[in-house]
């Protein structure tokens, strides 16, 4: 790997960029084609009205249609919820065992003979905020989204403002939420395939361990019907254990918006999410989505650049304890390519610097953009190295003696 390359500043907001030579490949003497010569595309045709599908590792957009246009998520609105009760845990707020009781009034509104989709929740019945959560995703349960709302927040409008605050943190811009189930609400709760994307991106990244221990769940079992026997449903995901490396995430349907789907499947490495929306049946949601995904994985390939822990320069850290942090990559950066491409690349490491202390490891703190030759930038999130506690006086001035030297 090269050595990085100057520091430059420019745009608004100290926005700044830093140049990096990472193994280009060097084009031979006698090529004489243009460095950013017209690249084709894969070919792929749909009916679909709505359809986005991203490459997670490099960030590309292998293929978008209607991608800002807002429609009513239904149920694909329970990842929102996933991803606030998932936050909660991580940061020590809530326990995955704590218990939340169902309340009558809960039960009455939302028991499976008036409130859809249920994992048969009883009233007064004590259940784990793991066990509600299994129940949330793997069957889509309207009633352990309301339990989790109400006894987080004390309402289901409570938690679903938070869910907005949220939302509007992890750069859903076009997105709002009056419920956390999804249920129709008059018009409140839309949102956008791209924000969809969005959602997916940082839930997988942000809380890895909780994707992995309920999006892919292939049945639950919880309750028992009136002949004592227990419930077992299965996984409401269309393509979990049709297509190889399908692992998530949601269903939904709305008159408004048809059969929908968002979901992420993972292969040799890569990852990939997608959304479709406005499909006229189940069979042809999952049949879009089957076609979407093969279509991504066939005649796309990922060609990694910077492998996973690599260090990408640093960052001025403002009021910390140390001056600068370094830069890391979370997970493997790869650029996404059409099957056989041959052309070559930039790559430039993009930040709002100085990012102000205190700052945990982990943390987003820059993006690595990768532009191939004739395709448009892709762009990778990179996390801070090392935590960085809030500096005293002597640390602040030690900062400016590293702002004039760089020593």
């Amino acid at each position: 790997m090269g050595k990085p390359g100057i520091l430059v500043k420019g745009g608004a907001a100290g926005l700044t960029a830093l140049a990096l030579t990472l193994a280009f490949p060097a084009a031979s003497a006698g090529d004489t084609r243009p460095k950013s010569a017209p690249v084709s595309r894969p070919l792929y045709v749909t009916q679909a009205p709505i359809v986005m599908l991203k490459d997670l590792d490099s960030g590309a957009i292998l293929f978008s249609r209607g991608a800002d246009k807002r429609f009513a998520p239904a149920s694909m609105a329970k990842v929102m919820t996933a991803y606030v009760v998932l936050d909660l845990i991580k940061k020590g707020e809530l326990a995955r065992d704590k218990q939340f009781t169902v309340s009558e009034a809960t039960w009455k509104k939302w028991n499976g003979s008036t409130g859809g989709s249920t994992m048969f929740l009883r009233p007064n019945e004590k259940v784990s905020v793991d066990e509600l959560l299994k129940g949330l995703i793997t069957v889509s349960g309207n009633d352990a989204a309301a339990v989790l709302a109400v006894g987080i927040d004390g309402s289901e409008n409570a938690f679903a403002k938070r869910m907005n605050v949220v939302a509007a943190k992890i750069g859903m811009a076009s997105s709002r939420f009056g419920t956390p189930s999804g249920w129709p609400d008059g018009g409140v709760t839309k949102v956008s395939a791209a924000d969809l994307i969005t959602l997916a991106d940082r839930l997988i990244r942000d809380h890895p361990e909780g994707y992995s221990r309920y999006f892919s769940l292939p049945k639950l079992q919880h309750g028992k019907s009136p002949e004592g026997k227990p419930i077992i449903q299965p996984n409401r995901n269309p393509i979990l254990g049709r297509f190889e490396g399908a692992d998530g995430l949601k269903t939904g349907h709305t008159a408004e918006a048809g059969y929908c789907f968002l979901g992420s499947a993972k292969r040799n490495g890569r990852r990939l999410i997608m959304v479709v929306a406005g499909m006229s049946s189940e069979k042809a949601r999952r049949d879009e989505a089957e076609r979407l995904m093969k279509w991504g994985f066939e005649e796309w390939e990922g060609r990694e650049l910077v492998p996973a822990g690599a260090s990408l320069g640093r960052i001025d850290v403002r009021k910390g304890a140390l001056p600068a942090v370094a830069t890391q990559a979370g997970i493997a950066v790869r650029m996404t390519v059409p099957k056989g491409y041959e052309g070559s690349y930039r790559a430039v490491m993009r930040t709002r610097a100085p990012i102000a202390a205190p700052l945990i490891r982990g943390t987003p703190v820059a993006d690595l953009v990768v532009t191939p030759d004739g395709l448009p930038p892709q762009t990778t999130p990179l996390i801070a190295a090392t935590d960085v506690a809030e500096g005293g006086v002597w640390a602040r001035a030690r900062t400016g003696f590293y702002r004039l030297t760089g020593l």
